[in-house]
Parts: C-alpha cells; structure tokens; sequence
C-alpha cells in the first residue's frame, strides 16, 4: 500500500518566502470598524506597505462586552484588547527588517492609541483548510455570485480544491463609501497550494485587511 498524500504531508516544508510579522501591543481599545485607521496609520509609518507585493494586514480581534471573541454587529462598538492580542502583518521575507522600525512606534487609531513593541516571525500555516475572515464583494452581489466569482479567482491562481463555503458579511466604512465583505473557507487544498493562497490572498486591498487567509480547523 502506497499512500503519496501522507508522505507528502510528512515531507512538506512551508517556505519562508512570506511570513506574518507579529507585534506586541498596547492597546486597551479599539473601534470595531477600525480597518481603514489601522491602513492609513501603518502606511504613514511604512511608506513602502501599500505598494509591496503580497503585503497584508491583518484586523485585529479580540473580546467584547456582548459577545465573547465575536465580532460585534455595531461599527461604533469597541473591542477590549488584552496584552496577549498582536498586530500583525504578512510579509514577504525580504521586508520584514524594514517593518521592524515599527517597535517602539506609537499610533493613533481613530482617537485610540496603540503602542507597538517587540516583534517576532511566524510561518504560515501548514493546513489543508483556509479561512478569510473579510473578501470583497460587490454591493447587491448574491451569495451564489460571490461563490462563483470566489472559485474562479482561486481557479486563476491554478489552486486545487475540494469545497468552498462562503458565510456572513459585514460592511466597513471608508472615506470612499462603505465596503461590502463576506467570509470564505476554502478545504481539501494540497499543502503547497494552501501556502501559495495565504502567499497570493484573493482580491485587492490586502493591505486595508481584505482577502488574507488563515488556518482553520474544521469544516
């Protein structure tokens, strides 16, 4: 008996071409929807972040007054962050030393202050299981709509899959107009492509949160 996934599985290495960047921080508070202030604030301080290929912020989370680790409905509620809660960024390898002048940096989000220390790298998952929290799409856009325009931009980065389920949405604000995301889970994916969607992400303004991958554990 020959079982090729397994040893796969076995073998598989993930590559340290793009890693998450994370941060200590302190930060007690934070708006909900603080996606854009967060964006701007750390595009001030990397001036470069915006441009850089397979760049990506990640939103932070954290608890609640209402709902345990969810994330509240109302945009002006605020998330009450612990100490063990990090900013992180996902990065190709060859700028993570450039992004480390971020220690000991002070930002302003939207009227909430976020102290930023030392930092460590973090490779990226080896899972079979994807998850994206917030991936555009289009105002009046269907579910089945969304679904199909999400497989066919996985089918263009030549990713095998087996399922694709989408979830909630939600809306954030942008001096430009509100923004309209729903969450994706993407399973069944070979090692080396489950890097390469966490690598690449789906859709644009990763670096504004948008369209980053993470493990997930179970569909």
């Amino acid at each position: 008996m020959f079982w090729q996934e397994e040893q796969d599985e076995e073998r598989f290495v993930v590559p340290d071409n793009v890693l998450d960047l994370l941060f200590k921080i302190n930060c007690p508070t934070l708006p909900i929807d603080h996606a854009w202030a967060l964006s701007q604030a750390i595009q001030q301080a990397l001036p470069w972040f915006a441009d850089e290929p397979n760049a990506g912020l990640h939103l932070i989370y954290g608890a609640d007054s209402g709902n345990g680790w969810e994330r509240p409905s109302g945009g002006d509620q605020l998330l009450y962050l612990s100490r063990r809660t990090p900013l992180t960024l996902r990065l190709p390898n060859s700028r993570i030393e450039d992004a480390q002048v971020l220690s000991g940096q002070t930002l302003d989000i939207d009227g909430h202050t976020l102290e930023i220390g030392k930092s460590h790298t973090r490779l990226l998952g080896m899972t079979t299981t994807l998850y994206c929290r917030h991936l555009l799409a289009s105002e009046n856009q269907s579910e089945d709509e969304f679904l199909q325009q999400s497989v066919n931009q996985l089918k263009a980065l030549n990713l095998s899959f087996k399922k694709v389920l989408c979830g909630k949405g939600e809306q954030f604000e942008t001096p430009e107009g509100p923004l309209i995301t729903q969450s994706l889970m993407v399973a069944g994916l070979p090692l080396d492509d489950a890097v390469t969607l966490q690598e690449e992400g789906l859709g644009p303004l990763r670096t504004r949160g948008f369209g980053l991958f993470n493990p997930h554990k179970t569909v």
